[in-house]
């Protein structure tokens, strides 16, 4: 207690300070008092009067005044940090900080000499459970003041500060690492696991091999821990203490792995919006998260990753820490911009916190503008997908470009030399080209599509820089490409390359190998030329096309496709692929020429004329069954394109159009191969029904152009139309086969066309079907007499299907009801069951496609139809759907697991969708015959890892009849069960109670069939001849 002269030195203070502060106090008078204030605080002994007054008063203002005085006292060592840990959970925070800051100012001066246990306490105090807030409150004002102190110490002290500092960071690590991984661990235990979202297990694995590690994926992957208030408020010092130590600390093993990725998992409280609607603060006055949310967390976490990678000198063996960091990272960013059914990307992004969001922006600035060239060399590192996660966050954040301008510009630089084998050989050799993914692609194809994609990602958001790095890449390719013709030698059996040396041939190689790529690159470009910036971009994109126009002729014309060369094995298809490619990029500008076309096709058409006629020229050599199929279908999709969607009127008058018009009518001509043969005729086909763009219907021509189609369909269905005449005459195997390749050939054709032309103009339409239309009847005629030929009914049915989907408007309503009544007929219930039943997946192909060719005909609106829906309802109903559930129940009894689950799910799904077990005809003809089947199976144990499903859709198909099942189903089972006696037959009847809830139901299902297979046990083991009671 204090002397009667300290209680009135208080009283009087607290009198003085409160009339300080009072509204109604003159400047004047604040003078005097505060003149009065500062000759006290200059006394001899002023401080132990202050010290009373802390630990007297609740008066904030005293207590304010009283640490002033304290700051130059620095006798008072011993005695603050004891009054700070006895009242450190009643002061106001703002006076706890200010205690803080003049212990940390005093051991700024004395320690470690005059104030030895300074550093020590603060240790012991974050170490005890009950004063760690305090002491990481200390531990981070101590980082402030000691590592970056003001410019009131002399050099050689800051130095002696940091080196002191700089010893204790291993220890300060080590214990913030224990303090927030404990608080994780603890809550995680209790955490409640949500059920697996369709997709986590996609980016469970994405993850797995991004960190090399499934466990590290695992824990990234389990679910965010709700902490309790105290908890949070430990954590976020924590994560204050280390952004603090971070920013001046150097990179260094003292950064451990364990606590970068404890610091990712707090990150993720930044990117779950479920964090940000709950909120964790109580009422209480300790915790300086007093009414914020729980992302804040995650906001800290941000903010020690980014101290973290705004150091731009990185020692060498910092570098796999970095590597893990951006693994992390690309974790969370593929979380922000995870989209689903219920979340867009953008709605995402505007969900969470808006100061995550800015650190988070900030992270992606640093990493592309520092540290990206750093770590792409890394394989484990996916720079290609980050980057498209990046691009994806970023357009839905409409942030400014202008930021990652330079680092764009050096990232495009270095994916366009990592998909060159003249700088990366070695990588891109090790890449397979051969083995075919899911996605029909190879590894390398893979590679290159992905580092294509960011290309086109940066053309899209740079134009300029993108075209200006690109384009004079590709051109120094180019140059040597088109240099080759020097070397083009005659020999005695054709054209020769005359480049053998082994160095030379690498080097040309790799060459080609390059101007493939960057041929794909200028393709996939396309897209950005056109549109709204076509007049903008128009010189870039003409310089482009004409020097792909060029190539593809200098192709075609000195045929380097058939050149012989010094590694036949290498460098011919080199070559094949170059042309191919070139083709194909050629194409990926018929969008752009289309635009060329609309723009100039009044006036000044010349150029536009010379491009496309030149194109063609390169084309018309290739179509031919001696070039390679490669080159062949690149050659022939770019005709297609130009006669689809660009459509010049000229085009039918061209020379090489004609060329191919020929050739392609030639009987004596060998036929192209299938895919082409069906390119070319839709090409030709297109040329002369399609309406040609920016003319009026009266300069369409169309008398010429039908008679011109009617000849080249007559032309290309001649076989075919002869068959008609010895469809019903028996055939020879050899004639046979013979008869399915005519049919197979013509059809395939014919269905392309019908197809290309169904969404065009009513006229275009109107003159296929006229030409097509003896085609057409004829396959009528041909059906019946192939109709056991399941193949060849699949193509007719393909083909009649596409016709009723594109053209029945032009067939009529008198043609289509003959077609229709034709197949009703032919389609008996026999030979449904022999096409469902016995020629697998073909023959159900068949029925599939006959079925929808009814379908589009039921939905056709009005009446027209209407008179057939009795028939196909019948249909249906009596025929194919009981055949459809025969085969079903065939399945139940094959041994492949696999194929029973599979049937076994779609028959449950149809019941879970359409109520199937609820149809009269499936619970009248078929339901006890399932459900005996079912019983069966796990009678017999054949499929015992599927009881449980098995079991439940027992239950399914009973309870639509449980009296039926009872009465009747149960004893008929019974009485024919073999292997047990009658009296064992009424113990399983007795026993099975006729309970109707789920798993009372399935319990007795299981009981049955354990004790009806102990009662067989135990018969077959009973010696002959054996009496039973």
């Amino acid at each position: 207690m204090g002397t009667a002269s300290e209680e009135a030195s208080l009283r009087a203070l607290e009198s003085l300070m409160t009339e300080f502060f009072h509204n109604c106090t003159t400047n004047e008078r604040k003078r005097e008092i505060e003149e009065l204030l500062n000759n006290f605080a200059q006394q001899i002994g002023a401080w132990r009067f202050c010290l009373y007054f802390l630990s007297s008063t609740r008066n904030d203002y005293v207590m304010m005044y009283s640490l002033t005085v304290f700051e130059d006292k620095m006798e008072i060592r011993s005695c603050l940090p004891k009054l700070l840990l006895a009242h450190h959970k009643t002061l106001p925070y703002f006076i706890r900080n200010k205690l803080c800051k003049v212990i940390v100012d005093i051991g700024r001066q004395d320690w470690p000499m005059f104030y030895h246990d300074f550093f020590t306490n603060i240790l012991q105090l974050i170490q005890s459970p009950v004063t760690t807030p305090l002491g990481l409150i200390m531990l981070k004002t101590t980082s402030e003041e000691l590592a970056c102190p003001r410019e009131d110490l002399s050099v050689a002290r800051k130095e002696e500060l940091r080196k002191l500092l700089l010893e204790q960071v291993q220890t300060v690590l080590g214990l913030l690492t224990g303090i927030l991984e404990s608080i994780w661990d603890k809550h995680s235990a209790t955490a409640a696991t949500p059920p697996p979202s369709p997709t986590s297990g996609e980016s469970g694995d994405l993850l797995s091999s991004l960190l090399q590690s499934p466990s590290a994926a695992k824990l990234l992957n389990q679910p965010i821990p709700i902490l309790d208030t105290d908890s949070e408020y430990i954590c976020s010092l924590a994560l204050e203490c280390l952004a603090h130590l971070f920013s001046w600390i150097p990179l260094s093993t003292s950064i451990t792995p364990s606590l970068l990725t404890t610091i990712f998992h707090f990150a993720r409280f930044g990117c779950d919006s479920r964090a940000r609607k709950m909120s964790s603060v109580n009422g209480s006055s300790h915790t300086s998260l007093l009414g914020q949310e729980r992302g804040r967390l995650g906001v800290l976490a941000m903010a020690c990753i980014n101290e973290l990678m705004s150091k731009n000198c990185v020692p060498m063996e910092f570098e796999e820490y970095l590597l893990r960091m951006f693994q992390q990272t690309f974790y969370l960013l593929q979380k922000i911009t995870k989209e689903n059914n219920t979340h867009t990307v953008k709605s995402r992004l505007e969900e969470l916190d808006e100061s995550y969001i800015e650190k988070f922006t900030d992270f992606l600035r640093l990493f592309v503008s520092v540290h990206l060239r750093r770590i792409e060399s890394y394989s484990q590192f996916p720079v290609v997908e980050f980057l498209a996660l990046l691009f994806k966050y970023t357009f839905h954040q409409s942030l400014e470009w202008t930021m990652y301008e330079d680092a764009l510009v050096l990232l495009l630089t270095e994916v366009l030399n990592r998909i060159q084998f003249r700088y990366n050989q070695a990588q891109l050799e090790e890449l397979d080209d051969e083995t075919l993914d899911d996605d029909q692609q190879t590894e390398w194809q893979r590679y290159l599509r992905q580092s294509l994609e960011v290309v086109a990602k940066v053309m899209e958001l740079l134009p300029t820089h993108a075209f200006s790095t690109l384009f004079p890449v590709l051109q120094d390719n180019l140059e040597v490409y088109l240099g080759l013709q020097q070397f083009v030698v005659t020999s005695g059996t054709g054209h020769r390359l005359n480049i053998t040396a082994e160095n030379d041939c690498r080097r040309l190689h790799c060459s080609l190998r390059d101007l493939s790529s960057l041929l794909q690159a200028v393709g996939r470009l396309a897209e950005y030329f056109t549109g709204d910036v076509f007049a903008a971009r128009f010189n870039d994109a003409l310089t482009v096309v004409e020097r792909l126009v060029k190539v593809t002729l200098y192709g075609s014309q000195i045929k380097l496709y058939n050149i012989e060369t010094a590694v036949p094995s290498v460098l011919k298809p080199d070559l094949i692929d170059v042309h191919a490619q070139s083709l194909a990029a050629l194409q990926a500008y018929a969008h752009w020429l289309a635009q060329f076309y609309s723009e100039v096709h009044r006036q000044n058409p010349e150029q536009f004329i010379s491009l496309v006629s030149t194109a063609l020229e390169a084309i018309t050599p290739l179509i031919s069954s001696k070039v390679q199929e490669k080159l062949l279908l690149s050659a022939c999709h770019l005709l297609v394109s130009l006669a689809t969607t660009v459509r010049p009127v000229f085009l039918i008058s061209i020379p090489a159009v004609q060329k191919v018009f020929n050739r392609i009518t030639d009987t004596s001509a060998q036929r192209l191969p299938d895919k082409a043969q069906v390119l070319v005729c839709r090409a030709l086909s297109n040329v002369l029904l399609l309406p040609w763009p920016n003319l009026p219907e009266s300069e369409q021509q169309w008398a010429v152009r039908s008679t011109n189609h009617a000849s080249l369909m007559s032309a290309l269905t001649r076989d075919y139309r002869q068959l008609k005449a010895t469809a019903s005459l028996p055939q020879r195997k050899v004639q046979l086969e013979d008869t399915k390749v005519i049919i197979h050939q013509t059809l395939s054709v014919l269905e392309d066309i019908v197809e290309s032309v169904s969404g065009e103009s009513t006229k275009s339409r109107q003159i296929c079907y006229q030409s097509l239309q003896e085609s057409v009847q004829v396959s009528l005629a041909l059906f019946p007499a192939f109709i056991h030929q399941s193949d060849v009914t699949d193509e007719m049915l393909s083909f009649f299907l596409t016709l009723f989907q594109g053209l029945r408007v032009q067939m009529g309503v008198p043609f289509t009801e003959q077609i229709i009544q034709t197949f009703l007929n032919m389609f008996t219930r026999e030979q449904l069951a022999e096409s469902i039943l016995h020629e697998g997946s073909t023959g159900c192909r068949v029925v599939e496609k006959f079925l929808k060719i009814l379908q589009v005909v039921v939905q056709e609106p009005g009446q027209v139809f209407k008179p057939f829906l009795p028939s196909v309802i019948s249909l249906c109903m009596e025929q194919v759907y009981p055949i459809i559930a025969e085969a079903f129940g065939q399945s139940f009894l094959q041994p492949d697991i696999h194929l029973f689950k599979q049937n076994l799910f779609y028959l449950e799904t149809l019941n879970t969708k359409q109520k199937l077990y609820h149809k009269k005809i499936f619970r009248t003809t078929m339901l006890f015959q399932f459900v005996n089947v079912l019983l069966q199976v796990l009678v017999h144990k054949s499929h015992d890892l599927l009881q449980e499903e098995i079991g439940i859709a027992t239950y399914n198909m009973a309870s639509v009849d449980f009296d039926g099942f009872y009465s009747a189903f149960l004893p008929e089972f019974l009485a024919s069960c073999d292997g047990v006696d009658s009296n064992q037959k009424n113990v399983l009847g007795r026993n099975f109670k006729m309970d109707r809830d789920l798993p009372s139901f399935t319990q007795n299902v299981h009981r049955l069939v354990n004790d009806l297979r102990y009662y067989r046990l135990c018969n077959d083991s009973l010696p002959p001849g054996t009496v039973k009671l």
